[in-house]
């Protein structure tokens, strides 16, 4: 019989990264194990309803310190522009107590982090394990990530000629990314090293060579936990004002633009790609945040732009369902950031994929899936980062045409792709196989 075991999750303050941690916490409490998800008081509300076996998971919240510089109440970094990480970063690092009290009070068996490096140090002084769960693209980490590597040139033996950044990436790679990426850089790093395993959000098929570099450069076996998407609910379909208003156009002939919660555009770049979307002449649903100075959408819009695609276009500032958006049969058309979980929604469905990448990972993401695995393209930028109305069309064009000889290909590569990974039992049987190996992984220290 399997020993059933107790693992802590302390995930880095940020939807993106909490949510798969939380999707993973639900196969472990599948499994019978038990799970305690330390995270910001205010966030537990609204992760709550993505837990599964509620017997299983315990909420743990913790009281994020003040920080001079990080806004009050601010607990995550939905809370704040991506400018302040850095505040909530050392509100973090001042949680270090709050985390090793709740450990020797509790005594897990072991505990999964990505961006509090200091973690291992304090699990090895309570006996527990330390599992770096990583839930962004091994590409990222094989790049920046590893000992001895510099931003933006690929490291000693990298795997890839391909997945490399170039001169107009010099938006990704500013003064902010290169700092963030510093701090990124030694606490990965850091934790890394001295962690007692690897783990990440991904599988062989998309990335294993770079999970094998990775595993070598650490001299540590990398676990792999697929995907973890979440099982689609039913019982929520999409709202009835997106699905009829889909459902007017041809199948497979409207765009559908999404940026991601991070990314807030400076008005003329926001104003280029609502024109670049008209410019296309399809069908075309932007969901994005207002850009820099704006209150609303409407405000920020082009001149005369709403009159111009009425009835065609739509331009919405707030949360929208994408995973459902995705698989409406009218959607045919996926312009995106490239962030690691959109990636996945991406390879999952059955649009065509035009890439917009703004930060330093989501350039290598892009990469990975314009170079690499030839299943999208992306939209031509000037060394200043500026995208044009008629590039971002052009690219948009190109993959939508019917006679497009880049668009077919790119349809053929993603479809066999798509075909692998959602075969019956891959991803469920890259979760299955990291449950066990943690419980053997487990068994074998406590026979030690």
């Amino acid at each position: 019989m399997v020993e059933k075991f107790h693992a802590f999750m302390f995930p880095w303050f940020a939807f993106g990264h909490m949510i798969p941690y939380l999707h993973l916490a639900n196969k472990l409490a599948e499994k019978g194990h038990r799970v305690t998800f330390l995270l910001p008081k205010k966030a537990q509300k609204q992760l709550e309803y993505h837990s599964l076996f509620p017997d299983n998971i315990l909420f743990h919240p913790l009281t994020i310190p003040p920080v001079d510089g990080l806004p009050a109440g601010a607990e995550t970094a939905s809370d704040i522009s991506i400018s302040w990480g850095n505040f909530l970063f050392a509100a973090m690092d001042l949680t270090r107590d709050q985390v090793t009290a709740t450990v020797h009070a509790l005594r897990p068996d072991l505990i999964l982090f990505d961006f509090a490096y200091w973690v291992p140090e304090m699990a090895k002084e309570h006996r527990v394990k330390s599992v770096v769960y990583n839930v962004v693209s091994a590409t990222t980490i094989a790049h920046n990530q590893v000992p001895g590597s510099e931003l933006g040139v690929p490291p000693p033996g990298y795997p890839s000629a391909k997945v490399v950044y170039r001169a107009h990436d010099a938006h990704a790679l500013s003064s902010l990314s290169i700092y963030y990426e510093r701090l990124f850089y030694y606490r990965v790093t850091t934790g890394l090293t001295n962690c007692d395993f690897i783990s990440i959000r991904t599988c062989e098929e998309i990335e294993g060579k770079f999970c094998d570099y990775i595993g070598r450069q650490y001299q540590k076996k990398v676990l792999l936990t697929g995907p973890m998407l979440p099982e689609p609910d039913k019982s929520k379909p999409l709202e009835d004002k997106w699905n009829n208003w889909l459902s007017r156009f041809e199948p497979g002939s409207v765009v559908y633009c999404a940026l991601g919660s991070q990314i807030t555009l400076e008005k003329d770049q926001f104003q280029e790609l609502c024109l670049g979307l008209e410019l296309t002449g399809l069908p075309f649903f932007v969901a994005v945040t207002p850009p820099k100075g704006a209150k609303t959408i409407q405000e920020a819009l082009p001149e005369g732009f709403e009159e111009g695609v009425k009835g065609r276009g739509v331009v919405w500032g707030e949360w929208v369902q994408q995973p459902l958006i995705l698989a409406h049969p009218s959607v045919g058309c996926f312009v995106s950031h490239c962030g690691f979980g959109s990636m996945w929604e991406s390879l999952m469905s059955d649009c065509q994929i035009v890439l917009l990448p703004y930060l330093a990972d989501q350039v290598l993401n892009t990469r990975l899936l314009t170079d690499e695995l030839e299943v999208s393209v992306e939209v031509p930028r000037e060394k200043t980062g500026w995208f044009s109305k008629e590039n971002l069309s052009a690219a948009v064009t190109s993959v939508m045409d019917k006679d497009s000889e880049i668009g077919n290909l790119v349809r053929r590569n993603h479809s066999k792709l798509k075909e692998v990974v959602v075969s019956p039992g891959l991803l469920t049987g890259y979760t299955d196989n990291f449950v066990v190996t943690l419980e053997n992984l487990l068994k074998e220290t406590n026979l030690a």
